[in-house]
């Protein structure tokens, strides 16, 4: 047999060999990025509820500076419209990896 007759130790692999290896995931890396994904989720959530009671003290008039109140508001906007945009991508990476064939 040539040298090109094994690549590696892939040659004689099976695909079920192939799909157990896929299986076998680094859960360290996965459960970072997961905590990672719920600190800066827990995050948006501080700054909505900040914003909610921004814009409860202006209907009210209890609002001491307009200018706060209106900061609030705007972070809590940008964060979730970052946090949808990296839902996006983040669904569009799944689906991309769903129609990857092995």
């Amino acid at each position: 047999m040539s040298e090109f007759g094994k690549i590696d130790g892939l040659s004689g692999t099976s695909t079920a060999n192939l799909l157990k290896q896929k299986t076998k995931v680094d859960t360290a890396g996965a459960e970072a990025f997961a905590n990672q994904l719920k600190s800066a989720m827990n995050e948006v959530n501080t700054l909505q509820e900040k914003s909610e009671m921004a814009v409860g003290d202006m209907a009210t008039g209890q609002v001491k500076d307009l200018h706060q109140a209106a900061l609030a508001i705007s972070k809590a906007e940008t964060s979730m419209k970052l946090m949808l945009e990296i839902r996006n991508k983040a669904l569009n990476a799944y689906k991309e990896l769903g129609r990857t064939q092995l």
